[in-house]
């Protein structure tokens, strides 16, 4: 099912999870809302971390201090940079932090990711950790430099890392189709009408044929539709799953929308890198920043807060 991915052992994730950590977002400037569904920064103490990376759209990192490695298909290790692309992930996978770390960052939608790299595909280029720069240009591995040095100097807010971020990523952006965007905008929009989509409804009001549509959301998206399907049923199941506060009712409706209990542990462990048994019997709090980051941020808030309801 997995496509050759290791994913992460349930017990692998404990260091992770239990470590301190500080995180912050702070949404994009209007004009680049389509393209970073927001900005964040993050930071920890530990020496040591790993962690399960859900699956998900692209995000822009700056490695303020410390590094990480992302595990990829084949045993592959791609090391951090001073300014990485985490390119769209189809699955989750293992990433290993050395500390004390700070990072800083933008999560990309797939427009962003799209219009940020001059339309490259994010199924051929998803999975990786990449140097930013070799996709995104020397502008942006400046601006990594520059953070890095400005924030060794005196450190920098949230908001004075977004302001000195902004002008390089929207001059970065290129112009992409408009048929595309309507395409990209519709296929959101499908998926947050129901937390189970039905890919006849996606079909049906497409203005592109079977196999166009196919190709163009692989190209967005990094999976084709009823993958793409599954990886967002089995991300806001693990958001949901991962609330302390899920009362029976509302675990047992969000398993409704799977096949049975062995269903639901295979594609939420696919996506997550956890066992709903796990998301449900900790507080993840690092994980569930994470699916807030990868998930949620790709829709408008009116779809968020039916997400929310579909718990029960």
């Amino acid at each position: 099912m997995n496509g050759g991915w290791s994913i992460p052992q349930p017990g692998d994730m404990a260091g992770f999870d239990g470590a301190r950590f500080d995180m912050a977002y702070q949404p994009a400037p209007p004009d680049l809302a389509r393209y970073v569904t927001m900005f964040f920064e993050m930071r920890s103490h530990a020496a040591h971390l790993v962690a399960a990376q859900p699956a998900g759209p692209g995000v822009l990192v700056f490695f303020l201090r410390g590094a990480g490695t992302l595990h990829t298909v084949g045993g592959a290790a791609d090391a951090s940079c001073r300014a990485s692309l985490l390119t769209p992930l189809s699955a989750a996978a293992r990433i290993e932090m050395a500390g004390p770390w700070h990072l800083f960052g933008a999560s990309l939608s797939p427009l962003g990711w799209a219009a940020l790299t001059g339309g490259l595909s994010a199924a051929e280029h998803g999975n990786r950790l990449r140097e930013a720069g070799s996709l995104l240009g020397s502008p942006v591995r400046r601006l990594g430099e520059d953070l890095a040095q400005a924030h060794g100097v005196q450190p920098l807010t949230l908001a004075e890392m977004v302001a000195r971020s902004a002008p390089v990523l929207r001059a970065r952006l290129h112009a992409l189709p408009d048929a595309h965007v309507r395409l990209v905008e519709a296929v959101l929009a499908w998926l947050g009408r129901t937390m189970s989509p039905v890919l006849d409804d996606l079909y049906g009001g497409a203005f592109y044929s079977p196999r166009q549509l196919q190709r163009l959301v692989d190209r967005y998206f990094g999976l084709p539709p009823k993958q793409l399907a599954r990886q967002y049923r089995a991300l806001r199941a693990a958001a949901l799953l991962s609330d302390p506060a899920i009362t029976p009712q509302r675990a047992a409706a969000v398993a409704d929308h799977f096949y049975d209990q062995s269903h639901m542990i295979r594609e939420v462990r696919l996506f997550t890198g956890h066992t709903p048994a796990r998301l449900a019997g900790a507080h993840l709090s690092v994980l569930s920043a994470m699916l807030a980051m990868r998930n949620l941020g790709t829709l408008d808030p009116p779809l968020r807060r039916r997400i929310r309801d579909w718990g029960g």
